[in-house]
């Protein structure tokens, strides 16, 4: 019996097939490309590989291509045959995931890493702040996230992609320290992990070392390839702190490059998110920027987020849509705004509607219901310091810049040096 790298048995009788699949899930846990073509090459060596199916599912739907995705799952469910009872369990957690039910995916993850917490593709569905954990509209989700990571824990060892997302969960609980012992392990164990590395990041952005996590990803990223998926945020957090150290030319000619929507590749949430959130604080930071730039974002979210349903992608497109004048892309956000976070989607689009007609007291009554709670929307806690800025913003612009400067200094203290918000 053949076996992956975590000691799963895997049905398949072909080493050609079971090296590729290896191939491709350490490719897709390290962000890095080749995945899909990977698990191809894994069915081209055997066809009745299930698991192989599977995580080409998986592989598509990250990407966005939901007709590939759901074809992949086809086929998998086509040759289910003479699965042992992880493989059976794996291919249940899954297929619920692509098949949209969220809920009743999380409860079989669950179900399933109690029995199989080696089971890195499905438990890897719970890690990070895309995940289901982090896309769940709860509240208490960053506490959840890292009770998650460390009841695993004991099972993984020193392997580089868990202590990465364990890093991440500790990082967004607030834990720095620990976070950053964590992290520094996982990239000993494997230097080009891209969720490492965009990680390493993040955990410096909370730590307020702006310069130190500057040069550490502009020079980690030079040799990563476009084409993996985390090109495109990687490259985002290049941006932000370019921008926070006042290089504006290569702040742009960053975006410009690997982040707008006709030069990224990568999956279309982060494009949408990365560029409404940088050029919102690049805004609020007083740097010009072309009404073109906010139009073309908003198109962009009419195009590939059509209806309301994804809460992160629906907070951020309605702040394009308004910043662009795109009232009836923001009417259709505020009308149909949906799923366990729907109340804050709604609460949020509203404040970004009064924002950009200059309606400050509205714009802060509304935000103001959502500042408690947002890690609802999903995101990390420097995607969602587009929140506390805009609210800082909101309190300036009625000269209520004493508030402003307690709130930022109260929620986001490390940020201030950065002079995040301009008009402070």
């Amino acid at each position: 019996m053949l076996n992956d790298r975590y000691g799963n048995t895997l049905s398949t009788g072909s080493s050609e097939a079971r090296d590729a699949y290896v191939d491709g899930i350490d490719r897709f846990l390290s962000a890095q490309p080749g995945a899909v073509e990977a698990f191809e090459g894994a069915i081209a060596a055997d066809p009745l590989f299930t698991l192989a199916h599977v995580a080409l599912a998986r592989g598509h739907q990250l990407l966005g291509n939901g007709k590939a995705a759901a074809e992949a799952m086809a086929a998998a469910r086509s040759v289910r045959n003479g699965l042992s009872a992880r493989e059976a369990g794996h291919l249940e957690a899954l297929g619920l995931l692509l098949d949209g039910d969220a809920p009743a995916a999380y409860q079989a993850v669950r179900k399933h890493v109690l029995e199989h917490p080696r089971d890195a593709l499905v438990a890897q569905t719970c890690t990070g702040v895309f995940g289901l954990i982090g896309f769940s509209g709860q509240p208490g989700r960053e506490a959840e996230q890292l009770a998650f990571t460390s009841a695993l824990a004991p099972h993984y060892g020193e392997d580089w992609w868990f202590l990465a997302q364990h890093a991440f969960s500790q990082g967004e609980a607030g834990q720095i320290g620990p976070a950053t012992d964590t992290i520094e392990r996982s990239l000993v164990a494997n230097p080009r992990n891209a969720h490492g590395a965009h990680i390493r990041a993040h955990i410096y952005y909370e730590a307020g070392e702006t310069d130190v996590g500057y040069r550490y990803v502009d020079a980690w990223r030079k040799d990563y390839n476009k084409a993996g998926f985390m090109h495109c945020h990687i490259s985002w957090h290049v941006a932000i702190w370019a921008l926070e150290r006042g290089e504006l030319e290569t702040m742009w000619r960053v975006i410009d490059a690997d982040v707008a929507p006709d030069a990224a590749w990568g999956p279309p949430l982060n494009v949408l998110t990365d560029n409404t959130a940088f050029l919102f604080r690049a805004e609020l930071a007083r740097v010009e920027v072309p009404a073109q730039r906010w139009q073309s974002v908003s198109e962009y979210a009419a195009r590939m987020f059509p209806n309301p349903g994804i809460a992160f992608a629906d907070v951020h497109a309605a702040l394009a849509h308004a910043m662009a004048g795109n009232d009836e892309g923001l009417g259709r956000i505020i009308a149909g705004a949906r799923g366990p976070a729907g109340d804050m989607v709604r609460l949020i689009a509203e404040a970004f509607q009064a924002f950009a007609a200059r309606d400050w007291a509205r714009a802060t009554e509304r935000l103001s219901g959502a500042m408690a709670e947002h890690e609802r929307i999903g995101g990390s806690r420097a995607q969602r310091d587009l929140l506390e800025y805009a609210f800082t913003e909101m309190l300036a612009k009625q000269d209520r810049r004493g508030e402003a400067k307690l709130f930022l200094a109260t929620r986001r203290p490390l940020k201030l040096p950065a002079n995040a918000v301009q008009g402070l």
